[in-house]
């Protein structure tokens, strides 16, 4: 079991590493697509710009991933298992999903009223998703508030595995 455990580690590692890679490849891309938008005419120039809008927050989103992934499953090796460790878990993940969407939304949005307006309900039901999204996380937390209570100790558990990653 000793073997399985550490490669699942060591395949989170790998998957941390890749969600990285690609986040630097999206940033070089919104670098230079921003970059492109200073010397285009205004019309071109703007779509540029939302296009590095969305392809940094695609980065951002990227980024955190790798972050959660590596922090929860290399370093910390938790074992989702608490109400506790799956609100914590899940919270990390949503957080960036909602804020992700938010930003493509917006950008969909600027996108469809500039280019093809008809588009403009599709991009903002992105929006409308990212609220229902919201609100379903917040269900979920109020409920599992309630668990939370069940079990103190897993709380005390979560927190002093917090201590690993200051260190």
């Amino acid at each position: 079991m000793k073997y399985m455990k550490n490669f699942f580690s060591f395949a989170h590692a790998v998957l941390a590493l890749l969600f990285v890679g690609v986040s630097i490849l999206l940033t070089v891309l919104g670098i230079e697509t921003g970059w492109a938008a200073v010397g285009a005419d205004p019309a071109e120039s703007a779509d540029q710009a939302i296009e590095a809008i969305g392809l940094l927050a695609i980065a951002v989103v990227a980024l955190q991933i790798a972050q959660t992934i590596s922090e929860e499953e290399v370093v910390r090796e938790a074992h989702i298992s608490a109400p506790t460790r799956v609100r914590r878990y899940l919270s990390r993940f949503m957080v960036v999903v909602v804020v992700a969407m938010s930003i493509e939304g917006l950008v969909g949005i600027f996108k469809a009223l500039h280019e093809e307006p008809e588009l403009l309900p599709h991009a903002a039901s992105v929006l409308v998703a990212a609220g229902l999204l919201l609100a379903g996380w917040g269900v979920f937390i109020r409920f599992n508030k309630e668990a939370e209570l069940l079990e103190p100790e897993a709380m005390e558990d979560a927190k002093s595995e917090d201590v690993k990653l200051e260190e």
